[in-house]
This record gives C-alpha cells, sequence and structure tokens, in this order.
C-alpha cells in the first residue's frame, strides 16, 4: 500500500519557491509511488487546500514554509517543518524523514505565535537570524503588492510627463496621489505592523501599524518601520504574557490594556529614542548611495552580485528589502542594480542553453526556454533546477554576471521606480530611468553569466573550442 504525504508550502513572497516546492514533491512524490497531496499558500491565497480527512490518514506530513502559516488543523499531528527551499533541493529526503518521523514535532494545542511550535528538544522551533529573517520577511510579503501597485502607478502618472503629476486634478495627479502618497506611504506602516503581526498575533498590529507611520513621520524609514515591527511586536509579547490580570479580565486586557500601553510606548521609543539617530542613519546611508562613484560602485555591484548567490533566498530577499526601502526614500539606482542581479542567473543560463545546446540534455534545454521567460520577468527561482544539478557550475557564473551587471547599472545611473516587472517595465514610460544603462547592464550581465557556464561546462566535459 502507498504512503500518503501531505504537505504545505509557502515562502514569504509566494510568487515562485512556493509553486517550485509543490512540483518537486509531487514529481518525486509519483516517481517513489506515493500519494502526495501539496496546499500552496501563494500570493492568490491558499489552493488545492488540504481536507481534514486527508491530514488523518497522511503517514507524513511536510510544512515546508518560510513564514507564519495556521498550523491549528495539525495539532496533536507529527509534522516536519522546514524551510520551503529544502523543499525544492531535497524532496526525497523530506518525504522519507517524514514517513519515518526523522526530526519531526508534534504541534501543540496553542499555535498562534512562532514560539508554540517545538524543535524537539524544548527550544523554539526558530532562533538567532532565522527567527528574525522570517519576521522581517512576513512584512515584506504583506508589504509587496502595495510596493507594487504603488511603484507602476506612479510610474504610470509619469508617462503623463515627468512633471504632469503636479497639475492638480488631473489623471497625471490622480495616478501620483494613488501610487506615491498612497500606497507607497503605506508601505512602512504596513511592513511594520505585519512584522509585529508576525511576532505577536493580531495583538501587535496596532503597535507596529502606528510604530510605523511615526517611523516615516521622524524620517526613519525603512530601518525605523523595521525596529518599529519589532518593538512593538516583542512588547506586546511581553505584556500579553507578564502582565497580570484576572480571567474575568482577559478581554479587556487584550482589547484595551495592551494596545494602548504597547502603542504609546513603541510610539515614545520612535519619537524620543529611535527616530532621530535612525533618521540620521536613514539620511547617510542615501547621501553615500547617491553620491558612489569609482571603486565604490565595482565594491557595492560585487556585494550584490555575491548576496544573489542563492537566487531568490533568503540573502537575495533582504537584498531587495534594502532596495524597496531605498526607493521608498527616493533612491531608485539599487532597485535597477538589485533587478539585474535577479534577471541575469535565469536569463544567462537560458543564453548558455541556446548557444551550446549540446552541453545539455534534452530537459535542460526546454527547462532553458522556461528560464528566459521568468528570468524576463524577475523571477529568479528560475535559475535554480540548474543550480541544483550543477552548483559548482551555475552559482559562481551567476554571481559573476549579476555583479559586472550591478556594476554597469550603478555607474550609468540606472533607476526604476517600480519595484517589480522586469523587461516588462519597458512598456511603462518612465518605470525604468536611463533606459539605455538597464538595458546595457542586463545584457552584460547575462553574457557574462552564459560565457562562464558554457566555458566550465566545456571544460568539465572535455568540449573547449
Amino acid at each position: 500500500m502507498s504512503k500518503k504525504i501531505v504537505a504545505i508550502t509557502a515562502c514569504p513572497t509566494g510568487i515562485a519557491h512556493t509553486y517550485m516546492a509543490a512540483e518537486k514533491l509531487r514529481n518525486v512524490g509519483e516517481n517513489l509511488g506515493y500519494e502526495v497531496r501539496v496546499e500552496t499558500q501563494g500570493t492568490a491565497g491558499a489552493q488545492d487546500i488540504l481536507t481534514s480527512r486527508e491530514i488523518a490518514e497522511a503517514d507524513g506530513i511536510i510544512l515546508a514554509v518560510d513564514k507564519e502559516i495556521d498550523e491549528s488543523r495539525f495539532v496533536g499531528k507529527e509534522v516536519l517543518r522546514v524551510n520551503v527551499g529544502q523543499a525544492i533541493k531535497e524532496p526525497q529526503k523530506l518525504m522519507e524523514d517524514a514517513v519515518h518521523k526523522i526530526g519531526t514535532v508534534t504541534v501543540a494545542g496553542r499555535n498562534t505565535t512562532a514560539d508554540s511550535v517545538s524543535d524537539g528538544r524544548g527550544l523554539p522551533a526558530d532562533k538567532g537570524f532565522r527567527s528574525i529573517y522570517k519576521h522581517v520577511m512576513s512584512g515584506v510579503s504583506y508589504m509587496l503588492p502595495v510596493v507594487v501597485a504603488g511603484g507602476i502607478l506612479t510610474a504610470i502618472s509619469f508617462a503623463f510627463g515627468i512633471y504632469a503629476f503636479q497639475e492638480e486634478g488631473t489623471l497625471a495627479w490622480a495616478f501620483y496621489q494613488i501610487g506615491a502618497a498612497g500606497a507607497l506611504g503605506l508601505i512602512v506602516p504596513v511592513l511594520s505592523a505585519y512584522i509585529a503581526h508576525s511576532i505577536a498575533d493580531k495583538a501587535g498590529f496596532a503597535a507596529g501599524l502606528i510604530g510605523g507611520w511615526l517611523a516615516g513621520q521622524v524620517g526613519a524609514g525603512f530601518i525605523g518601520g523595521i525596529l518599529a515591527g519589532f518593538a512593538a511586536g516583542y512588547l506586546t509579547l511581553f505584556l500579553s504574557r507578564k502582565l497580570p490580570f484576572p480571567k474575568t479580565l482577559q478581554g479587556v486586557k487584550d482589547i484595551l490594556v495592551i494596545p494602548i500601553l504597547s502603542t504609546a510606548i513603541v510610539g515614545l521609543l520612535m519619537i524620543y529614542v529611535i527616530g532621530r539617530p535612525i533618521s540620521a542613519m536613514q539620511a547617510g546611508i542615501t547621501v553615500f548611495l547617491t553620491g558612489l562613484s569609482g571603486s565604490s560602485i565595482v565594491v557595492l555591484g560585487i556585494i550584490f552580485g555575491l548576496l544573489y548567490w542563492d537566487l531568490g533566498g533568503p540573502f537575495s530577499k533582504v537584498l531587495y528589502a534594502f532596495a524597496i526601502g531605498m526607493v521608498s526614500e527616493g533612491v531608485y539606482e539599487p532597485m535597477a542594480a538589485v533587478m539585474v542581479c535577479g534577471m541575469v542567473p535565469p536569463l544567462g543560463i537560458a543564453l548558455a542553453t541556446l548557444v551550446r545546446p549540446a552541453l545539455w540534455n534534452q530537459e535542460q534545454r526546454e527547462a532553458g526556454k522556461a528560464a528566459f521567460f521568468l528570468g524576463s520577468s524577475y523571477i529568479t527561482e528560475g535559475a535554480i533546477p540548474f543550480a541544483t544539478e550543477n552548483p559548482k557550475v551555475i552559482l559562481p557564473a551567476c554571481m559573476a554576471g549579476g555583479a559586472v551587471g550591478a556594476i554597469i547599472s550603478m555607474a550609468l545611473k540606472a533607476g526604476i521606480i517600480a519595484p517589480h516587472g522586469g523587461i516588462f517595465l519597458l512598456f511603462i514610460p518612465n518605470a525604468i530611468t536611463n533606459i539605455g544603462a538597464f538595458l546595457i547592464a542586463l545584457a552584460a550581465g547575462t553574457i557574462v553569466t552564459a560565457l562562464l557556464i558554457i566555458l566550465m561546462k566545456s571544460v568539465k566535459a572535455g568540449k573547449v573550442s
């Protein structure tokens, strides 16, 4: 009788890793003779939702998630909790571990915050950098649609003329109000609110939202919003656990006392303690980036390329979040450089499969065609199947190409107002400042990646010509 596996996949942005992991689990499970059902929780919401019967009958449960999900359906069940990247890289091992209960944990009865899932040793499931990353990326996942909508609508307002939005009552002015004044003005409060929500659930939302808004008011920007979110989340968590209240007044504590106390404390911290130094640091970063030249551009470009080594993973997303923060400050060059870094890996691989098809099997050549469209759309994850099979060749080539592209992009002052869309932003006038520079940087990075892949694969295969 075949084993039954159920899984949930969810990445912070819900765009690519979520669905790639699901596809890997399904395909490998089919090859192993397992019955596999995967629920995806992406930007479109939950799809292929698992039923209670499927969960009850499962021989193994995998939660491949990089953000908070509702685990109440799995209370009392042994689950294997891993990051979504592991499901892409080693799906067979995960399924065997889940079936044989290797590394699994039992989901506790209460699961409103991250501390309710144990790692089997009486410790929280996520600690240190991973815990911080998870909370930040939870905020970014909610912020991203706001950023994309705001950035593209702002770019559309510029399509009427770069200064057309200044004439009140015009369509350009209306788009600018919706995009720049409205959506982009909300990105820091939304980020902060959902970081706090990830830490302390609904109780932290109010303090996080108001703290994020205050971060914008005092000039602390993106970094201030992140700090406000963490302060609100952990302060709320502390108050909810330590503030003595009789059970009969628990509702008053949760609805009235904690929101007022946490909001007041976080607000005062932002105004009198955190705001001024973070504002100065933010201004310093902005001045540094706008005044980059010479060796500074080269160093920063290399850093960008190196940080994109994980092809859309945690380090890439941290870099992307930094670029979004700069967009909110009116500095658009980092966003262009980061987008080049994200587009170059799949485009370079696609070019390599096209130029030297003999180095690839039929399945890889077909995957190369898909990588071209994914790369054009700024979905870096199109490079992951190739990197998984041959990391020693693919990863160095992608990092080198990304670094070259980023250096050229920043040196030529390319900028991007809308934080997603890839090559399709060319169809929105003024979404990309200095289009020629952006295309040159993208082409250079893509060619470098393709040439390095071809060279290294040729040497390995003994086909250098």
